[in-house]
């Protein structure tokens, strides 16, 4: 029989969806005040998995995506989404009322990155206050693979090269939190 434990803490990212780079900045800001501070970022990638945010938000949509310092229990994944969601309705346009800019937050562990949502799947479990989550890539075999549901922006080559350079930072603050 285990012996529940709680988990190690995890290290927490927001992937950042918009098409004005003007507004990075301030949403970055916005992030750090709000959860913690910033201490890696990818490339600004463009994000060409799917049109579906086009309406709302427009063309030219580019990735980015972020981590924040401090590590956090897992368990405050739902809050976080919940953050993220207050930060995305700072940006709405005033005259459409879409987003101008989409965050999707996650947290990284040695074994797997987790995503948050609103909404409900196959492939995802209900977390808290109508947040679910969803394992969205796994490490093993010294490296980290997508799933069949993974959304095609987690799995490009510069995304798997940001997701192994946050696991690898993440390991080394275990460490000296140990």
């Amino acid at each position: 029989m285990g012996i529940p434990r709680e988990p190690k803490a995890a290290k927490y990212f927001v992937a950042v969806l918009l098409s004005d780079t003007e507004l990075l900045t301030s949403v970055e800001n916005d992030l750090s005040s709000a959860l913690s501070e910033i201490d890696s970022r990818s490339d600004v990638m463009p994000w060409r998995a799917s049109n579906f945010y086009e309406k709302e938000m427009g063309a030219g949509l580019l990735r980015r995506f972020l981590s924040l310092k401090a590590l956090e229990s897992p368990e405050r994944l739902a809050a976080v989404k919940l953050k993220t969601q207050e930060i995305e309705d700072r940006y709405r346009s005033p005259r459409t009322h879409g987003r101008s800019v989409n965050l999707d937050p996650g947290y990284i562990d040695a074994l797997k990155v987790v995503l948050a949502s609103t909404k409900n799947a196959g492939q995802r479990i209900y977390l808290h206050l109508g947040i679910y989550g969803e394992v969205t890539l796994r490490y093993y075999n010294a490296g980290f693979h997508g799933l069949d549901y993974t959304y095609s922006d987690y799995v490009w080559p510069a995304s798997i090269e940001f997701f192994t350079q946050l696991r690898a930072r993440y390991l080394m603050q275990l460490k000296q939190v140990v």
